[in-house]
Order: C-alpha cells, then sequence, then structure tokens
C-alpha cells in the first residue's frame, strides 16, 4: 500500500508538472504565432485605477461604466417588450407556490384536528 501511494503521488506531480509545462509552451506559441509584440493588442477583459481611485473596466476595447449600465437599464423597462416565455413562466411558478401553500395549510389543519 505504501509503495502504491509513493507511486501515484509521484505520477500526480508528473502530471502536474506536464500540465504547467504544457501551458507554457502554448503562450509561447501563440506568441510566436503572432510574430511581433504590438502594444495595440488588448486584453479582452481589463479592469484599470484612474487617478482619482475610481476602477474602470473595459471589455473587448470598449469602456464600461455603470452609467452604461444604468442607461441600458432604462432603456429595457421603457420597451417594457412582452416576452412569452416569461409569462408563462411567472404565470407557471405562482401556480405551483399557491397549490404548495394550500397543500401545506391543509396538512396542517389535518394534523391539528381542525
Amino acid at each position: 500500500m505504501k509503495w502504491f501511494m509513493v507511486k501515484a503521488f509521484f505520477l500526480i506531480s508528473l502530471m502536474f508538472i506536464a500540465v504547467l509545462f504544457g501551458m507554457q509552451l502554448a503562450n509561447e506559441g501563440i506568441h510566436n504565432m503572432k510574430g511581433y509584440d504590438d502594444a495595440n493588442f488588448k486584453d479582452p477583459f481589463a479592469v484599470n485605477e484612474n487617478e482619482g481611485g475610481e476602477l474602470q473596466a473595459s471589455i473587448l476595447g470598449n469602456d464600461i461604466s455603470s452609467h452604461d449600465l444604468q442607461r441600458k437599464k432604462e432603456k429595457l423597462e421603457e420597451m417594457k417588450a412582452y416576452n412569452f416565455f416569461s409569462s408563462l413562466g411567472k404565470s407557471l411558478s405562482e401556480g405551483i407556490s399557491e397549490a404548495t401553500e394550500k397543500t401545506i395549510h391543509h396538512i396542517t389543519n389535518l394534523i391539528n384536528g381542525e
């Protein structure tokens, strides 16, 4: 049993090192495939802190702020789009909730002898 555990630990360690080595090779391969370092290539998602101490996020090079999200929320509320599946889900959940509540109420009445 002792040798099995030693062999298993050695094998797991070897596989972990192989995965790390493979990730490093893939990273270098991507940089070599690009052929050159370009400062214009941006990270897909970046969070930076400006001089005022506020956090700024950018996704695919587009700056995102809480004001943008608030504007989008207001726009969606103005649209008041009707979604059939959303209304169907709401009515179904309300029906199940009422049925469950009535069943529990009926069971508690039977237990209490009312």
